[in-house]
């Protein structure tokens, strides 16, 4: 599985940024990091002042030309990335999306209310996810993401992105993270530079739920912690303590569940990380 290191990309941009200098201003001059595929992200570096927009979507591009999209589990074959340069037409790029096969993972175990949550919890659980989508609609201006990505936690990994789950013999939603496996208490540091934009204790599902924002509407979501040890509005560089793993929401044991979107799209982590380190 390819992944993007971006110790390789920032050299990427720094180079690509002689290039933009020199080419013509009439046509769009782009360069693509990344992975063109379901649950695939997408790095990139334009001329200042271009505007893109994918599938209807505004695609932020800052002031050094940055910019990064991504693609949803089940994104279809093909994407349209709208390209205005400045002083020229828009254009319109055709972006293949290579298609993916997921595994189907089995979960037994699970308290039936997790699986079945009681009529009388139905507005606790849309409260949660209302915060949760507010939380990653932010799109602020500061491409944190450019300090790289480093893994969160260290573990075995027991869950990967966009597998079917089978919960107590009842399908349902894919997987949208990737599960590492750690003692309870373990320390949780930010992957990536960024800034606080939920820190819930107690969410029904996902227990102790933390949202770091990257900017330009990408963010890291951290479920199932034991305790958070950051507040909504706190800045937090790559390696900074966060809070730590724990077995909170529905969990059958420790374990960091670590997601990341683009804005609404779940996103693979797996491809801004370099492999897990053994153990």
């Amino acid at each position: 599985m390819p992944r993007v290191l971006m110790s390789r990309l920032s050299i990427r941009w720094a180079l690509l940024a002689l290039v933009l200098l020199l080419a013509p201003t009439a046509r769009a001059e782009m360069i693509f990091d990344g992975v063109f595929s379901q649950g695939g992200v997408v790095f990139g570096r334009t001329a200042p002042g271009t505007r893109l927009v994918l599938d209807g979507i505004p695609v932020r591009v800052d002031g050094d030309g940055i910019f990064v999209f991504g693609f949803h589990r089940d994104a279809p074959a093909s994407s349209v990335l709208e390209i205005t340069p400045p002083g020229g037409t828009v254009e319109r790029r055709s972006l293949e999306i290579a298609a993916r096969d997921y595994a189907v993972q089995r979960i037994d175990g699970l308290p039936a209310t997790m699986v079945t949550p009681p009529k009388e919890v139905l507005d606790r659980i849309r409260r949660d996810a209302a915060e949760v989508r507010a939380a990653r609609a932010t799109d602020r201006p500061v491409a944190d993401f450019r300090s790289g990505f480093i893994w969160p936690v260290t573990g075995i990994i027991t869950g990967v992105y966009g597998s079917q789950r089978i919960l107590n013999g009842e399908p349902r939603q894919p997987h949208y993270g990737i599960d590492i496996a750690a003692a309870t208490g373990t320390p949780v540091v930010a992957p990536a530079d960024g800034e606080v934009t939920l820190a819930a204790t107690d969410h029904y599902f996902t227990g102790g739920t933390l949202i770091l924002d990257h900017g330009h509407g990408l963010s890291s979501t951290f479920i199932h912690l034991d305790t958070v040890s950051v507040e909504v509005g706190d800045a937090v560089r790559q390696g900074a303590a966060i809070g730590t793993v724990g077995a909170s929401g529905r969990a059958t044991g420790p374990h960091l569940d670590w997601r990341i979107n683009w804005f609404d799209r779940r996103l693979d982590p797996a491809y801004v990380v370099p492999p897990m380190p053994s153990h």
